[in-house]
């Protein structure tokens, strides 16, 4: 049987942001009169969040006061355009129905603050499905920090054993195992190519969204760790 609960990172495990993400980090750089980085780069730093892809486009060696000036105007172009091109992977909305139907409650834990969460999970058309929603700023602590995810499963009435966390970074599996769930790695998602998600830790490794639910009842089967293709 699958576990009791399921619960997911967004930004590249649930939902495919990076077009969005990738025009506004381009808009600041036109700006200022810079040419656009390229989407294949762009993409692998979401994850990373407003400041990792900050400094794919700006430099690594950006002045504290400046970098936090480009996230301050980055989220403010990012508000006005959260859902333009965004979408769920291919699969999971199928996915989340069967957990639906199997009456198995699942739930979003995010680093990405409330006020762009929450208006792109209603673009998506999905706000009220969710049976929890941890943003990136509801706690002072944030992944890899396992405070969230433990929040998440106490709000689903879960113990944190009874949950399967799914996330596209290290951050999200040192946060599942350390929170006590078992984890997989969405190698579909925003990482680069020289990142290896097998050596992460997780319990099991998926290559395409439509493989979670497979993943989900490997886990419930034997608990061991697996590559799904």
């Amino acid at each position: 049987m699958i576990r009791h609960a399921v619960l997911l990172d967004l930004d590249g495990t649930l939902a495919d942001t990076a077009p969005d993400l990738a025009a506004v980090l381009n808009a600041l750089l036109a700006r200022r009169g810079r040419p656009p980085l390229p989407f294949a780069i762009a993409r692998n730093e979401v994850s990373n969040g407003a400041v990792g892809m900050l400094k794919a486009a700006f430099g690594a060696t950006l002045e504290d006061a400046e970098l936090e000036k480009l996230r301050q105007e980055f989220l403010q172009v990012y508000s006005d355009k959260v859902c333009i091109n965004s979408i769920i992977f291919n699969g999971l909305g199928e996915i989340l129905n069967k957990l639906d139907n199997y009456s198995l409650p699942w739930g979003i834990v995010t680093n990405k603050p409330r006020a762009m969460t929450e208006p792109l999970l209603v673009s998506l058309g999905i706000a009220d499905r969710p049976r929890c929603v941890i943003s990136g700023d509801r706690l002072a602590e944030r992944k890899p920090h396992p405070a969230p995810l433990r929040l998440a499963a106490q709000e689903l009435g879960r113990s944190p054993q009874q949950c399967v966390y799914v996330g596209d970074a290290p951050r999200d599996i040192q946060a599942g195992r350390a929170a006590g769930m078992a984890t997989i790695a969405a190698a579909y998602g925003y990482i680069r190519p020289s990142d290896n998600p097998y050596g992460w830790g997780a319990d099991c490794v998926i290559r395409r969204p439509r493989k979670l639910l497979d993943a989900l009842h490997g886990l419930a089967a034997d608990g061991g760790t697996h590559e799904r293709h």
